[in-house]
């Protein structure tokens, strides 16, 4: 990317609105915007104060196109560390269109997909993982996204990065040291003392790598599978949590043969509601298919309802239980007897069970309740950073591993070249997160999938 550009786009969504932003950044904003916008005073923008708001007209070829707003950012004050000019015009998709052709004639150029944050990477504004966090924000659908993009874009996620790195610089110079006066014999990094930090940068990174299966949940979905025999009415529990007729349902056993998925938001929370097949002895091909798809989603599954049905008496439904514990230990249970409506008067009940009839809506708000509970409390982490982006993770775990070498290294008495190329691995890949280390293939991988304006 040409990085002296001075580059422009619609800052809001695209299409008609009341209205528009139009954002222009680099050397030459105000330059550019003086050919282009008039309003009462003469001495041009670059003279106005930083952070104010001008209004007036924008002219082509001396017509009016447009009354706007002007906003005004000077660098390194702005977004980008660059000049900034923002344009609020109406929200018609022409005068969208002739604003941004204008922008161009005088000598802008239409900005790539995230341009505006990586200058803003560039110029020392955010790291690499603030503005993962932006792109994050913009895409988050739930509370539980939001409050984890707000804390990424806000650089609580780049301090913990920060302070592992810090910690271990110190030790990798002294290394380095040691390389230079190699002939010498001469030992400057304590061993011991290294060790002692390896095994507290790794009681850090642990909860950070654990903390990405919470994090990737809360930003993806919290996947529940809805699980039980055929025709205990898991379609009908799904269609009444989300109030739409998505999954077929039948009195014929065996309907749903494959799992159905559809997402709401509850609570703040976005869970992705999976109506799998029964379980069951089956000899029709497509349906052992589906069931053999309903155990693979009961193993990936955050939370599961185990549906049964209120006509079975209370050993069979204990027998029920028993049998789907043991393929669910790693996640959370919830148990839901269905069909109350048909339960018999004085039938023994099983004590912290919910018992619903999903046909008529009974005691589904309560479900759900238990539910947005359950997640909850699952979701609750010993680390005040949660990682949700599968980058991070990734680089965690290998600068993770590179330690792991570091610390058998020292036990193994290796050579001091093989110990420092350690360490080093270890601080590039915590670099990798933050961009202190990077590669023009990784921004364009992170930047692309921006939107244009942002």
């Amino acid at each position: 990317m040409f990085l002296k550009d001075t580059i422009c786009a619609l800052a809001t969504a695209n299409g008609m609105g009341a209205i528009a932003i139009i954002r222009l950044s680099g050397k030459d904003a105000f330059k550019i915007s003086n050919k282009v916008f008039s309003y009462k005073k003469k001495e041009g923008l670059e003279k106005e104060k930083s952070h104010s708001i001008h209004f007036g007209v924008i002219k082509k070829n001396k017509k009016i196109l447009d009354e706007v707003l002007v906003s005004i950012f000077k660098a390194p004050k702005s977004y980008t560390g660059e000049n900034i000019i923002e344009i609020s015009c109406h929200g018609s998709i022409y005068i969208q269109q002739q604003i941004l052709n204008l922008l161009i004639e005088h000598g802008a150029r239409m900005a790539k997909p995230g341009e505006f944050t990586l200058r803003a990477f560039l110029n020392g504004k955010i790291d690499l993982s603030q503005a993962e966090g932006v792109a994050d924000l913009i895409a988050s659908e739930s509370k539980g996204a939001h409050q984890t993009a707000v804390q990424h874009m806000r650089g609580e996620f780049s301090s913990e990065i920060k302070f592992l790195r810090d910690k271990l610089i110190h030790f990798a110079s002294l290394i380095e040291l040691e390389l230079d006066f190699s002939e010498e014999d001469v030992e400057f990094a304590d061993r011991k003392a290294l060790i002692k930090l390896i095994n507290e940068l790794d009681r850090k990174i642990i909860p950070l790598i654990d903390s990405f299966s919470i994090g990737n949940a809360l930003k993806n979905g919290i996947s529940v599978a809805i699980v039980g025999e055929p025709n205990v009415g898991k379609s009908t529990l799904l269609n009444s949590i989300l109030k739409d007729d998505r999954a077929i349902v039948s009195e014929i056993a065996g309907t749903t043969r494959d799992s159905i998925e559809d997402e709401i938001i509850l609570d703040g929370i976005k869970f992705r509601f999976i109506d799998t097949a029964g379980i069951r002895e089956s000899t029709d091909i497509i349906e052992k298919k589906g069931i053999k798809k309903t155990f693979d989603k009961i193993k990936n599954a955050h939370v599961i309802i185990l549906l049964l049905d209120a006509q079975n008496d209370i050993n069979k439904l204990e027998d029920q239980i028993k049998i789907f514990t043991k393929y669910t230990k790693k996640s959370s249970i919830i148990t839901v007897v269905n069909k109350k409506d048909l339960l018999k008067p004085n039938t023994k009940r099983i004590s912290e069970i919910i018992y619903i009839s999903a046909k008529n809506n009974f005691n589904i708000n309560l479900l759900i309740k238990k539910l947005i509970n359950t997640t909850l409390d699952s979701t609750q982490h010993n680390s005040s950073v949660i990682v949700t982006n599968s980058r991070h993770f990734q680089a965690l775990r290998k600068s993770q591993k590179a330690l792991l070498k570091v610390k058998q290294g020292i036990n193994n008495s290796i050579e001091i070249d093989l110990l420092a190329m350690d360490i080093r691995t270890a601080l590039d890949y915590l670099g990798e997160i933050t961009g202190e280390i990077t590669t023009d293939d990784l921004l364009d991988n992170i930047f692309k999938n921006f939107c244009i304006g942002k």
